[in-house]
């Protein structure tokens, strides 16, 4: 497995490839599902449940009933009821300490300010389906919705070919007091809950991942309600020096790279000899490989990157350009180097705090930026589930005396009924 030097930009041109910019081919099927919906509504949903999820899923099956906390226990094995209870316990403590406080205060003048906080009314929940089961991704979408206060929280999530939702999901849902669960999934479920149909209503706001279908939806319907980004396939980038364990690196690798096929995965290290110990492993690892070999596979092949940089700005230059969605720093000093990072979705310090922990049992958030949109963006937090705004109330004093400059501003950009409203309450 080839090392490449962090100077050669040209070679780590595909690490850096940032934005979403999916097939044109992918961008018409969506249009045309999402017209479909809006429609033809839930006689839409069916049809598109038919044919990638169910082949006899009909329109009552689109409300899945959730049963009571004790009934929906039953569905899973205890140790995963335990689990996942565990996890919505840490993941609520965490996301409780992010509530921003509001802003009151005056001026001598007795003008009051203040910048208040509202919970969104409604929000959906994508959670994928397919090849896997995934009741985590219900936790970490709806605690904070929940913890913000949102009143009204949709799950979205596909059918399995026997028409049923998995039984892990229905759980996650009773485990979180979800208002409304939904057998649908694609881009016809965000569809749904953008523009609404017979059985759903629609939302304020779509957060959760999905595939490039589910993705480019999000981005078509954006404006037609609220969401929380654009999620590409998954990525990490370990910082690493001599002292770090090859192992464990190669580990966080490996675990990324069963994720998705088009995962990009990649260690940066001033230490050569450390990068080829990786080498070595990695290459064993495509010879052995058999949970999920084909996709590990094909990352390795394609998608995973040793880069050797000669100094620390070297190294951090790789860190800033690839704005990774996980960050591992597996280096001794590990506060020196956080100091210096300002592009990342999530960042894990240290052997003992493998990515999989942010995946499922630590409380941080694991719906992240990614494709370089952690330049620019965050995590899913609990403000995402909040709209904000300012008060204002002039004291007479204040007003009084700003009218005659907030009158000339008007009249400057050439708004002569604004510059009225302040000569009206000017002193006679």
């Amino acid at each position: 497995m080839k090392i490449i030097s962090a100077s050669d930009r040209e070679a780590l041109g595909d690490l850096y490839r940032g934005g979403w910019d999916p097939p044109e081919e992918i961008r018409r099927g969506v249009a045309e599902i999402i017209g479909a919906v809006r429609a033809r509504g839930d006689e839409a949903l069916v049809e598109y449940a038919r044919r990638f999820d169910d082949p006899t899923f009909n329109v009552s099956r689109i409300r899945v009933p959730i049963p009571m906390r004790e009934q929906a226990q039953a569905l899973v094995p205890r140790e995963i009821a335990d689990g996942l209870r565990l996890a919505q316990e840490r993941i609520a403590r965490f996301h409780r300490q992010q509530r921003p406080e509001g802003v009151a205060y005056a001026d001598e003048d007795g003008t009051s300010y203040r910048f208040s906080y509202r919970p969104l009314d409604s929000i959906a929940a994508y959670v994928p389906g397919g090849s896997a089961t995934l009741p985590s991704s219900v936790l970490m979408s709806v605690v904070p919705a929940k913890v913000a206060g949102v009143s009204r929280v949709v799950v979205l999530t596909p059918a399995q070919r026997d028409g049923r939702v998995a039984p892990a999901v229905v759980f996650a849902c009773s485990l979180c007091e979800v208002e409304e669960l939904h057998a649908v999934g694609g881009a016809a479920a965000i569809a749904a809950a953008a523009y609404g149909t017979q059985s759903i209503a629609r939302v304020d706001k779509i957060v959760g991942p999905g595939n490039v279908w589910v993705t480019e939806a999000k981005r078509q319907v954006y404006g037609a309600c609220a969401i929380d980004g654009l999620a590409g396939p998954s990525e990490i980038l370990v910082v690493a020096d001599d002292g770090a364990s090859a192992e464990y690196v190669v580990g966080e690798l490996l675990a990324q790279a069963e994720h998705d096929p088009l995962a990009r995965v990649a260690v940066v290290s001033e230490s050569l000899p450390f990068l080829q110990a990786c080498a070595q492993l990695l290459e064993a690892t495509v010879l052995n490989e058999a949970n999920r070999g084909a996709i590990v596979r094909r990352v390795l092949e394609d998608g995973t990157y040793l880069v050797h940089a000669r100094n620390r700005k070297r190294l951090f230059e790789v860190v800033e350009r690839f704005a990774p969605e996980h960050l591992s720093l597996q280096v001794r000093d590990p506060e020196r180097y956080l100091a210096r990072v300002r592009n990342a979705g999530a960042v894990f310090i240290g052997p003992n705090t493998p990515v999989a922990c942010g995946d499922y049992l630590a409380g941080t958030n694991h719906v992240l930026p990614t494709s370089g949109a952690a330049r620019f963006s965050s995590g899913l937090r609990t403000a995402d589930f909040l709209r904000s705004f300012s008060i204002l109330e002039n004291s007479a004093e204040r007003m009084r005396a700003d009218a005659p400059v907030l009158a000339a501003l008007a009249e400057f950009e050439g708004l002569h009924h604004h510059a009225e409203t302040a000569r009206m309450r000017q002193a006679p």
